[in-house]
């Protein structure tokens, strides 16, 4: 659910023939030096959790693993670290119906989102990520719940490095009501809302709950700019999810939003809101 590749038909996060290659040259050059993952980890600063998930395929590595790396190992596996990390697969962990989406989120000058059901993707933090994957029906394995969390994670470095882009989401306010993964989870919940909200090109709207007027009655939506100034929208249904292109039903889409807009709380009212939601817990 959530316009990230966790629900919908064939929904499985897919396993990435890249990560797992990385992983394994990562563990043939540490191997090759002589040092274990408890050696070797420290030397790099990371955890030896945190590297025997990388060189299982279930992490992304972060940018610093190749040149901390290569003060251990030397400056040949540097080169061969920073060349495999070039070519990692970004879609691994997503839904193979979900990654043309999540192409265009990569350049989109405009994001907007509409939530009724869950926290979306992007804004959700690690903790409520794990709740829903962890109950996801058909249920997951444990590399599944990995390689979809990481990949929702990755999907969030889009707030930070696109400082260009406008994001707009509009969430209902009964997603928080429900506390999804417990006490805990919601909170931290509500705390990544407000930092994330404080970013100069992130607005959050919470839509109350008693709203007469509402113009979400159809669902979820989600549309994007592209650099060429054409919107497209996408949806997402139990079984199905849809990208949509056609002029006039994206317009249809963004008059809704416009009015979605108007009748949720302000930036202002949502900020006090989330405040006293948090301060209730």
């Amino acid at each position: 659910m959530t316009a990230d590749g966790s629900g919908g038909v064939s929904s499985e996060p897919e396993t990435s023939d890249s990560l797992k290659t990385f992983g394994a040259v990562l563990k043939a050059l540490r191997e090759e030096a002589g040092l274990t993952q408890e050696e070797f980890a420290p030397r790099v600063q990371y955890s030896v959790h945190y590297i025997a998930k990388i060189e299982q395929g279930k992490r992304f590595p972060p940018k610093t693993l190749p040149d901390r790396a290569g003060v251990v190992l030397g400056p040949v596996a540097k080169r061969v670290l920073t060349a495999g990390a070039r070519s990692l697969t970004k879609g691994a962990g997503l839904a193979s119906w979900f990654r043309k989406w999540a192409i265009i989120e990569e350049t989109a000058i405009s994001l907007y989102a509409y939530e009724c059901r869950a926290i979306p993707g992007l804004l959700q933090p690690e903790s409520y990520a794990r709740a829903l994957s962890e109950r996801r029906l058909p249920p997951l394995t444990e590399a599944q719940i990995e390689l979809q969390v990481t990949a929702r994670m990755e999907r969030q470095r889009l707030l930070s490095e696109r400082e260009n882009t406008a994001f707009c989401f509009i969430i209902e306010e009964s997603v928080l009501e429900r506390r999804a993964g417990g006490t805990a989870v919601t909170r931290t919940v509500i705390e990544h809302l407000l930092e994330q909200g404080a970013r100069r090109n992130v607005e959050i709207q919470i839509m109350p709950t008693l709203q007469e007027d509402h113009a979400g009655a159809e669902g979820l939506m989600y549309l994007a700019e592209t650099p060429d100034n054409q919107w497209l929208g996408y949806s997402e249904g139990q079984l199905s999810s849809n990208v949509i292109a056609a002029p006039n039903n994206v317009s249809i889409l963004l008059q809704r939003y416009g009015k979605l807009r108007s009748q949720a709380h302000s930036h202002e009212a949502t900020v006090s809101l989330l405040e006293r939601l948090r301060g209730a817990l």
